[in-house]
């Protein structure tokens, strides 16, 4: 009777392990660290070593990969997620960014660049459409996860006629393990007559408890398909943020064209509207010196077209204005999300033009490259087929696996023999080896040419970016030194404008050449808007070549 409570004893203690061992391989599963066994395998290909932005693919390289390579960053959203299943996160709270999360004071005098680009961080629907991405992510994570689920398994099987009239209930629980095996525990009950070949079948009064783990040896030590699934499913959760990174990048240039549209909308507003004030001045003095004989009527009749000729372009102009604010709208919302127009007195004209040195342009082209999404992206993807390698690899091992079970009767003995009442320990090892291993090898075959594809597609993504930044920073340049031109010639027509005025009054000029100096006058500054426009336009492009919008 003692050695029977001491298996008894021994049976429990091992179940409470089991269940608190389901537990533990629960939580752990998306935190567990580098304590995690390593996986070796030689790629017969061009496959790069690292993933740093300026990693070089290799020639016969080795791929090492661990299970800590493959588990980063926790899982704090799978927990928010769990927390509130109705809710999915990041619903209504706006996505933490470098940038200010909330619009300026819409009552304002001006609107800044700064404050639209805080509105698109904090209120874009689109942007918030594509955080959305991340909840798609981290529910194919927790998907994958659930390969690791316990499971609970129950069975009864009857034959209550024929000559052996029997009763079999079962029920236990299975938990597959981080390190490729599982253990399984549970209580089974046999009533009845069985066959003598089926005597196992029977039990004591009190029914049989059994405990046991089944550890790989070689295949599926190291990872397995269920490993394989949750690591790259880690590896698509931070795919993601790329996606979202080139798509706000996306948003903050074209918001960056619309708010620049809308300011050099309101500057040619503005130089129509003195254009126009000129002229309206100057009709009074032409009349009394049309009074006094000074010049010919038809001077004040010339005057007058120019007038309304002039009206003609502020309704132009002003169109212009309100077309793109409400361009500008669908970026410019308040906390709610709701579009915004702006009103022309709000248009706070163009900042200075400054020029961008030498050794800023070298520092910008590195963090390019350091920043862009697109390089981030290739990065994670060749990082998942290093794990389809790694596990094709896998397959090539044979199947070598160790089994050890435990199982004590309770209760009265159903025979005599009492062949039931002792403890009873099992060991195993099973084999199972593939001879051609073709499924294996075509799978590392087509693993190698993805990643050589991968690692050709970063050069070249690399070299792009280069390129684009080069490209943006000589568009820069370029549109800078229209700005100082284009100012200087402003200041030349407008000067020629003023005295050609002046000798209007002094009766030594006439409306035609007035008209033509202001005509002159006014198109220069149009041409200066633009080119300031375009300058803006090109800084725009310039912070979108260098990935400076991210989000956190």
């Amino acid at each position: 009777m003692t050695d029977l409570m001491k298996n008894l004893i021994s049976i429990c203690i091992a179940f409470a392990i089991v269940c608190t061992g389901c537990q533990s391989a629960t939580q752990k599963l998306t935190k567990h660290d580098e304590s995690t066994s390593s996986v070796s395998a030689v790629a017969h290909g061009t496959v790069p070593e690292d993933d740093a932005p300026n990693s070089e693919s290799k020639e016969r390289g080795e791929i090492t990969l661990t299970a800590a390579t493959f588990q980063e960053n926790g899982s704090s959203e799978e927990v928010e997620l769990r927390n509130s299943p109705e809710t999915p996160p990041n619903t209504e709270t706006p996505p933490n960014t470098e940038k200010p999360a909330s619009p300026a004071d819409l009552n304002a005098e001006t609107v800044s660049l700064d404050d639209v680009l805080g509105s698109v961080y904090s209120s874009y629907p689109l942007l918030r459409s594509a955080m959305f991405a991340r909840n798609i992510a981290i529910g194919q994570q927790i998907g994958a996860s659930g390969a690791f689920d316990t499971k609970l398994k129950a069975a009864t099987e009857n034959s209550p006629t024929g000559f052996y009239e029997n009763y079999r209930n079962s029920i236990g629980i299975v938990q597959p393990t981080m390190w490729g095996g599982e253990v399984f525990a549970g209580y089974r009950v046999g009533r009845g007559s069985f066959e003598p070949w089926y005597l196992e079948r029977n039990t004591n009064d009190g029914g049989e408890f059994k405990t046991g783990v089944q550890i790989p040896l070689a295949r599926n030590r190291g990872i397995d398909q269920r490993r394989a699934d949750l690591w790259k499913a880690n590896l698509e959760r931070q795919l993601a943020e790329p996606e979202i990174q080139a798509q706000l990048i996306t948003f903050v240039q074209n918001a960056s064209y619309s708010y620049w549209d809308w300011v050099a909308a309101g500057e040619n507003h503005k130089i129509a509207m003195r254009i126009l004030d000129l002229a309206s001045e100057r009709t009074e003095r032409i009349e009394a010196q049309v009074k006094e004989g000074l010049i010919d009527p038809q001077e004040k009749i010339d005057n007058e077209r120019l007038v309304a000729i002039r009206k003609a372009k502020v309704a132009d102009t002003r169109r212009k204005v309100q077309q793109t604010a409400a361009k500008l709208s669908v970026f410019w919302r308040d906390s709610a999300g709701n579009p915004i127009l702006l009103r022309e007195d709000q248009t706070p004209g163009f900042p200075v033009a400054n020029e961008i040195d030498e050794e800023a342009f070298q520092r910008d082209v590195n963090e390019a490259v350091s920043n862009r999404p697109e390089l981030r992206y290739l990065d994670l993807t060749r990082r998942q087929l290093d794990i389809d390698y790694t596990e094709a690899c896998n397959q090539m091992q044979p199947e070598v696996d160790a089994l050890l079970v435990g199982s004590q009767d309770v209760g009265q003995p159903t025979s005599s023999k009492r062949d039931k009442s002792q403890f009873d320990g099992e060991a195993g090892i099973y084999v199972d080896v593939p001879l051609q291993r073709r499924k294996a090898r075509g799978k590392m075959a087509e693993i190698e040419a993805k990643v050589a594809q991968i690692a050709a597609k970063r050069r070249i993504t690399q070299d792009k970016i280069v390129v684009d930044v080069q490209m943006a920073y000589a568009a820069l340049i370029s549109a800078w030194e229209q700005v100082q031109f284009t100012e200087e010639a402003v200041d030349k027509a407008e000067d020629l404008a003023i005295r050609e005025r002046q000798l209007l009054d002094a009766g030594a000029s006439d409306m035609l050449k007035v008209t033509l100096r202001e005509q002159y006058s006014v198109e220069s500054a149009e041409k200066s808007v633009e080119a300031l426009r375009l300058y803006h336009e090109s800084r725009a492009d310039y912070r979108a070549a260098i990935a400076v919008d991210r989000v956190q």
